[in-house]
């Protein structure tokens, strides 16, 4: 009888989880739209949204100008624990330049594409455009 009240106290917690990322998902994707909406006040052109493959996720795909640019976008209440620009972390760029080289390949773009890795922080409701803000040779230190 005691395995089952563990049981249902861990799946309690299991759906606490769920529940808990669903709003972060919610939360997430208006800051995302938010970060879109003020990138095509920027005269970006957006591709795409929420490209997922095999090795990871970009927020948002643009163009501006000749580039494409790969956008990723991270967002504060405030900054009581920290800016969001240390939010992104050597692993995370490893992951957003493999995702963006995928993302070329499978759309037939060529080699030579030029293409940018920028970043919309959001702090409470203002957005700040850091563009060029890593590159993939950032990725193989």
């Amino acid at each position: 009888m005691a395995e089952v009240l563990v049981f249902v106290d861990d799946m309690d917690k299991i759906q606490s989880k769920v529940k808990k990322n669903n709003e972060s998902t919610r939360s997430g994707s208006k800051k995302e739209e938010q970060a879109g909406e003020y990138l095509k006040s920027c005269g970006y052109e957006l591709e795409a949204k929420n490209y997922y493959c095999r090795f990871g996720e970009i927020d948002i795909i643009a163009r501006e100008g000749k580039y494409l640019c790969f956008v990723e976008v991270k967002y504060r209440k405030n900054e009581k624990y920290g800016a969001p620009e240390g939010a992104i972390s050597p692993t995370k760029i490893k992951r957003i330049c493999k995702t963006s080289q995928f993302y070329l390949w499978e759309h037939k773009l060529p080699e030579d594409t030029p293409v940018r890795y920028d970043v919309v922080f959001i702090i409470g409701d203002e957005c700040r455009l850091v563009r060029d803000a890593f590159s993939f040779s950032d990725e193989r230190k």
